[in-house]
C-alpha cells in the first residue's frame, strides 16, 4: 500500500476549512436561537439577561429632562436668545459653556435650578459647546451635551442710535438710528422698533433712505418728559438672509425748552427758554457769497475746541489747500452734516451784529484758548444741549434739507408720516 505523505501546504488548506467551519457554527451560534431550545438554549439566555440589564437601567434612569435651545447644529443662533438651558422633573446641578477654543462663557442659574443662561450677549460667528447636568429627586443625574454657532456679521446688522442712553438732551433731539447694511424690508424693521415718551405724545418714524431711520413727534418734545427706545430686532429678517441682532431698551431725559433763533438780516440772536427770553447776542453769519442754511437745526455735537479746514467742506484756493484752517476754532456746535457749526470766533474783530462775514458757520465773540466764562461764545456752549434747537431765519440762502444733519423738523408732518413703514 502506498504511504502518501500529508504536505505542509495541504495541512494548512485542511486546517483552514475545519477553521472555516467552526467558524461559521460559532457565529451561528452567537447571532440565533437555532443552536439551542427556546426555553433552554444558550442564546435564549443571554437575551433575556441583555433585557433585564435594560429594563434595569431604564428603572434607575434619571426623571429630569433637559432641554438646550438652540438645536444643536444650529448655525444661526441670536446673539440675546440663544444658550438658554432649562429643565424639568429635576434640578440644573452643573452647566458649563465653552467657546470652540476653551473660553469659558459665564451665566446666571435660576435660584430654583429650573433653568440657566448667559450672563450677557454672544459674540457674531462663534461656536458654543454646552454641557448640562441635572439631579431629579431621587439624586439621579441626566446629562445633555450641545453645539451650535451664532450669526455672522455678514448675515445681520445692527442699528447705530442717537441720543445716548441715560443722556439729558434738549427738545429738538429725534431719535436717529444708522443701520450698517441696507434695509429692504423697512416695514419688518420698523415694527422692531417704538419710541414712547412720557408725555404722551405720537412718535412716527420716517426713512431718508434704507439705512437710516428717525423717529419724532410732531412738535418739539415736551421738557421734562422721558423718552424710551425699544429695539426688539433680534431675529427680524432686515433683507434676504441678513438679520437683526439687537434686543435693548434706552431711556433718556428732554431738558429745558430752549429755542436759539438767528436773524441773519438783524444779525442777532435770540435765546428762549421755556417761552421766556434769556438772552440776546450779537452774531456773524454767512457772507453773501457764502450764506448760511435758513431752517430749523439740532445741535448735533459739542466741542470746546476744534479744528476747522475748509478743504473738508469744499472751500479751497487755487493750490487745493483750505481757504481757512483755524486750529482752535473755541466753543464749537454742529448744526449740519455739511459742516454748519455755531461757534465762537476771537479772530474777527468789529463785526458781531454788523457784518456777516463767515462761510456759513454762525459765529459769536470770543476769546482764543476758550477760557473765559464772560465770553458770548462761552457762555452761549455753556448754557446749550445737545438737541438743541437753533432756528436761522432772514439768510439769502435755501432751507437746509431735513436729512442734513438731525434736522427733520424742516419736513412737514404730512410729509413725515408719509415717509414711515408702519
Amino acid at each position: 500500500m502506498e504511504k502518501r505523505v500529508m504536505t505542509d501546504s495541504k495541512r494548512r488548506r485542511g486546517l483552514a476549512a475545519v477553521s472555516a467551519l467552526l467558524g461559521g457554527v460559532l457565529v451561528l451560534s452567537a447571532c440565533t436561537d437555532d443552536g439551542g431550545d427556546k426555553k433552554t438554549g444558550a442564546g435564549s439566555s443571554d437575551s433575556s439577561q441583555a433585557q433585564e440589564v435594560d429594563k434595569a437601567a431604564a428603572e434607575d434612569a434619571s426623571e429630569a429632562q433637559i432641554a438646550i435651545e438652540p438645536k444643536n447644529g444650529t448655525t444661526d443662533a441670536s446673539i440675546n436668545n440663544a444658550a438658554r438651558i432649562s429643565v424639568t422633573k429635576g434640578k440644573l446641578t452643573e452647566v458649563t459653556m465653552t467657546t470652540a477654543d476653551g473660553k469659558p462663557v459665564e451665566g446666571t442659574l435660576a435660584a430654583d435650578g429650573s433653568s440657566w443662561k448667559p450672563a450677557g450677549p454672544l459674540q457674531r460667528s462663534t461656536t458654543y459647546k454646552i454641557n448640562a447636568t441635572a439631579e431629579d429627586a431621587k439624586g439621579r443625574q441626566a446629562h445633555e451635551n450641545s453645539s451650535f454657532t451664532t450669526v455672522s456679521p455678514d448675515n445681520s446688522f445692527i442699528g447705530n442710535f442717537t441720543p445716548e442712553d441715560g443722556s439729558t438732551v434738549g427738545v429738538g433731539m429725534p431719535v436717529s438710528i444708522n443701520f450698517n447694511k441696507p434695509i429692504t424690508d423697512r416695514k419688518a424693521v420698523q415694527a422692531g422698533i417704538t419710541v414712547t415718551s412720557s408725555s404722551g405724545q405720537e412718535v412716527v418714524g420716517h426713512w431718508f433712505n434704507s439705512q437710516r431711520l428717525d423717529l419724532r413727534p410732531e412738535s418739539y418734545w415736551q421738557g421734562g418728559s422721558t423718552i424710551t427706545l425699544k429695539l426688539a430686532l433680534d431675529g427680524v429678517e432686515g433683507a434676504d438672509g441678513v438679520y437683526g441682532v439687537q434686543q435693548k431698551t434706552v431711556t433718556f431725559k428732554v431738558g429745558r425748552n430752549q429755542v436759539s433763533t438767528v436773524d441773519a438780516k438783524s444779525k442777532m440772536m435770540t435765546v428762549t427758554r421755556d417761552g421766556k427770553t434769556i438772552k440776546t447776542i450779537p452774531i456773524s453769519a454767512g457772507s453773501p457769497e457764502t450764506p448760511t442754511y435758513n431752517g430749523q437745526m439740532v445741535i448735533s455735537e459739542k466741542y470746546k475746541e476744534t479744528r476747522m479746514n475748509g478743504a473738508t467742506v469744499g472751500f479751497t484756493d487755487d493750490d487745493g489747500k483750505g481757504e481757512y484752517d483755524i486750529k482752535d476754532v473755541p466753543h464749537a456746535m454742529r448744526l449740519s452734516t455739511s459742516g454748519t457749526f455755531i461757534h465762537g470766533n476771537y479772530w474777527g474783530k468789529g463785526i458781531f451784529g454788523t457784518a456777516n462775514t463767515s462761510h456759513g458757520c454762525v459765529g459769536l465773540a470770543d476769546v482764543k484758548g476758550a477760557n473765559d466764562p464772560n465770553a458770548p461764545g462761552a457762555w452761549f456752549y455753556d448754557n446749550s444741549l445737545i438737541g438743541d434747537v437753533v432756528i436761522v431765519k432772514n439768510s439769502p440762502d435755501k432751507t437746509i434739507k431735513p436729512d442734513n444733519g438731525l434736522n427733520g423738523w424742516n419736513m412737514d408732518w404730512a410729509q413725515w408720516k408719509a415717509g414711515s413703514a408702519a
